[in-house]
């Protein structure tokens, strides 16, 4: 897809561009600036791999936000080298080009037309440049519903199909034509992905069968255990993100110990080498509104140093009576070319959420005194109008990246974060209400932070073995998480805890909090050595081969905890069966630590849950890469599933404690996803997934997730005389799920089920000039009823009904 390049500006746009992107940073990072220009000698880093020249400038253009104009007649069957490093856009083109008869030809507009070369008009090139290892390609400006490089799974960097897992991507570009603002927005949009809301402020998300509860930033895991009671994780706002990986099923070789649904990696955004920004307004639906500013480019005149700051604000109210909240985001970003060969970026982030009328367990409980089923309003809350679950964070990060030579980078990746929250809740649970209509309230506090440290150190590059060269990565890593938490459960109400269920207006004085009831104090460390290999047995057969082995330790006031030395290995198979087409298998594992409160009878913590992923399946790729797809079949093995011991709990007289035990679980299923432009102006991604999960003794189990789920969104730019106008829409639909509830006034077990429904949403867009545009989006436009969470403590919330946001941005 065409990008416009910068064109030449005078000084005083220059200056007024400089004041603008000044206030900006220096309001996130107190960072001083330098005057800058934009020109074609501006340095960026370029991950190309070898192949046919055609697809190798297409990538280029992309990478570098540049129009490169050619007949494909003129490529022909010529191939490139690649490219790997940092380079000017003319080196790079140089780079590419090289040998083959052509030249790339500066026009005045900024773009590039291919013509005839000759050696007396070829230019010397200039010294090889930062070669480096970043994570995939970036997919911001490129109109993209496909990445062109991903290396969440191996850290090698890989396109999609020649990597031997599953990995689903949200682009830019497709967050920003459906106004995906949050991580529960894009994981809705995410083939295979089921999102359950516990409340109004605590959402968990499932894949095949099972939780993600493991998240990366930028590759490097995050080691928040306070999971439970969240903290800030779910509510990352993507103003901040180039795009958000998705790798489904177990993936201990880069995170260690983690959940074996997968794990979601949020990829930063990264300076540019060209000035830009551009500001968003946007109202909604229930008093939404937002604003977002983002400004990114060069801070020398070299274009040595740059930077990139954002901002972003929301505050909004909700179709759930009395809840509201305002959540605030900043972010800055430093990139510095110590030499030709080193890479220096540092960072910082800071995100606010707070909620008023937060709900707690769902927004009504199900069941009443006598058993029955609650008939609520989708806009019923069970919540007191003081009810808040407040979360926050704050993240500085740094990255060194050293290119070794003969093909070899280091990259060293430092991050320190605070993940923080403070949930005064008040609300109406269980078995309510009475048979006289009032409900009781109950009210708890919990209020901790966990401050978390993580380090990581790989090199990778190629080398020679019998003759053909490979790949390789070798690494280690330390993290530290220590939580710090406080329970307060026995609260003194002022006045009567006791309200009219069916006229409840949210009116309950605040309770006295007391003294803490629990106070927890936990820390995990986990250290880690790796390495992966793809061995290039024929130029279409890969296998790849690695594993990690871990240190891991929990200490603290809920549990202690060692594992010592445990190998988690990985392997993988790819062929190519033509040059569009890869078969492929692999084989993955994971373990993960228990909850604290996962206990057997003789009250000892449950050995570690662990997960295997077995996965076979085809990937293609079409028109030089814009358009992936996949196919693929899998099964997770999981042993030492935490299940109720109901032979001890159910004991007569009761025992003192509550007891768990281990048991196997299994899940089959396979997916088919597409991603990228079907044609030029017309993109998609959409997905279908089938799945099955039953415990050892065969019976079906997780079934909230639901068995079959389909999801697409697409968007399509109109031609001719309304071609400023782009449509699209989308829809997600999935099978029936049920949750088996214990009926506590009937005294029986009952599955309590969501039937399969569809949610349809639409957007248009118009673009006025070529910096100014207007989008709305409609969501829900059929308003379809539907829960969201069905269970959770006998309790459901219902999802959005038709709602809209209409969005205008203005690029500079």
């Amino acid at each position: 897809m065409p990008l416009l390049a910068p064109n030449p500006t005078t000084k005083i746009t220059r200056a007024v561009r400089l004041a603008v992107f000044g206030v900006t940073l220096a309001s996130l990072s107190g960072l001083a600036l330098v005057p800058t220009r934009v020109c074609a000698q501006s340095q960026a880093t370029y991950q190309i791999s070898a192949g046919p020249l055609g697809s190798a400038l297409t990538q280029f253009g992309i990478q570098a936000g540049v129009t490169i104009s050619f007949d494909p007649k003129q490529t022909g069957h010529l191939n490139s080298a690649g490219l790997q490093g940092q380079y000017s856009v003319d080196e790079g083109l140089q780079r590419l080009l090289a040998n083959s008869g052509l030249q790339a030809e500066r026009q005045s507009n900024g773009g590039y037309v291919l013509v005839a070369g000759s050696p007396e008009t070829a230019l010397e090139l200039g010294a090889t440049q930062v070669s480096t290892n970043q994570l995939g390609t970036v997919t911001e400006g490129t109109g993209s519903y496909t990445p062109g490089y991903i290396a969440t799974a191996t850290r090698m960097v890989l396109k999609p199909r020649e990597t031997p897992q599953s990995i689903s991507v949200i682009t830019r570009q497709h967050m920003d034509d459906f106004a995906l603002d949050n991580v529960d927005d894009v994981m809705r949009h995410t083939p295979g992905i089921t999102v359950s809301a516990y409340d109004t402020d605590r959402t968990n998300y499932y894949s095949r069968g099972f939780s993600i509860n493991n998240f990366q930033y930028d590759g490097i895991p995050s080691a928040v255990r306070n999971v439970a009671y969240s903290a800030g994780n779910t509510l990352s706002d993507m103003a901040i993100y180039d795009r958000i990986e998705v790798l489904k099923g177990a993936s201990g070789l880069l995170s260690g110990a983690g959940s074996l649904g997968g794990t979601i990696n949020l990829v930063r955004k990264k300076p540019t080498s060209d000035f830009h920004g551009h500001i968003t307004t946007g109202a909604g639906s229930w008093n939404n509104y937002r604003t977002e500013a983002d400004v990114s480019g060069p801070l020398t005149e070299s274009g040595n140093v740059r930077g990139r700051a954002v901002a972003a604000y929301q505050d909004r109210q909700s179709y759930i009576d009395r809840y509201s909240n305002q959540s605030s985001v900043f972010y800055g970003i430093l990139e510095v070319d110590l030499s030709p060969d080193t890479l220096l970026t540092v960072g910082a982030d800071y995100q606010d959420n707070k909620p008023q009328g937060s709900t707690w367990s769902g927004s009504f409980p199900l069941y009443n005194y006598a058993g029955e089923i609650n008939s609520a309003k989708r806009s019923f809350s069970n919540a007191t109008d003081w009810s808040s679950w407040q979360q926050y964070t704050r993240t500085v990060f740094a990255t060194l990246e050293q290119d070794l030579g003969s093909g070899w980078v280091g990259k060293l990746q430092l991050d320190h974060k605070l993940n923080g929250y403070d949930a005064q809740l008040g609300a109406i649970q269980f078995d309510q209400p009475a048979a006289d209509g009032t409900a009781k309230i109950n009210a708890q506090r919990y209020k901790g932070e966990t401050t978390s440290d993580a380090a990581d150190l790989y090199v990778s590059g190629p080398y020679e073995f019998l003759g053909r060269e490979h790949e390789l990565v070798l690494g280690g890593s330390i993290s530290t998480a220590n939580w710090k938490g406080k329970g307060y459960w026995d609260v003194t109400f002022g006045t009567p805890n006791i309200v009219d269920y069916f006229n409840w207006n949210g009116h309950l004085a605040k309770p006295d909090w007391g003294n803490a009831s629990q106070i927890s104090d936990d820390t995990v460390r986990q250290t880690g050595i790796y390495a992966t290999t793809r061995l290039n047995l024929t130029d279409e057969l890969k296998l790849f081969v690695g594993g990690r082995v871990v240190d891991y330790t929990l200490t603290g006031t809920t549990n202690t905890y060692r594992e010592s030395g445990r190998l988690i290995p990985y392997a993988g198979l790819t062929y190519d069966l033509t040059d569009y087409l890869t078969a492929y298998a692999s084989y993955t594992d994971v373990f993960m630590p228990q909850e604290f409160y996962n206990l057997d009878r003789h009250s000892k913590m449950l050995d570690p849950d662990q997960g295997e992923n077995y996965e076979v399946g085809l990937k293609s790729e079409f028109f030089d890469g814009r358009l992936n797809a996949s196919l693929a079949y899998f099964e997770v093995k999981e042993s030492n599933r935490p299940i109720p011991d109901d032979a001890w709990n159910n004991l007569s007289p009761t025992p003192p404690n509550y007891a768990f035990k281990g048991t196997a679980a299994r899940t089959k299923g396979y997916e088919l996803e597409i991603s990228g432009e079907l044609s030029p102006g017309w993109s998609l991604q959409a997905g279908y997934t089938h799945k099955v999960v039953r415990d050892d003794s065969g019976k079906k189990i997780s079934t909230f997730e639901p068995e079959d789920q389909l999801s697409f969104y697409t968007i399509y730019k109109l031609k001719g005389d309304l071609n400023k106008v782009s449509v699209g829409g989308g829809a997600r639909w999935q099978s029936t799920a049920w949750q088996e509830m214990y009926n506590s006034p009937k005294d029986r077990y009952e599955d309590f089920s969501q039937k399969p429904y569809w949610v349809v949403d639409l957007m248009t867009r118009y673009q006025f000039t070529e910096n100014l545009s207007t989008t709305l989006n409609v969501n829900n436009v059929f308003d379809k009823y539907y829960y969201t969470n069905i269970g959770f403590y006998n309790s459901a919330i219902y999802g959005e009904p038709r709602n809209f946001m209409l969005t205008t941005r203005w690029d500079f």
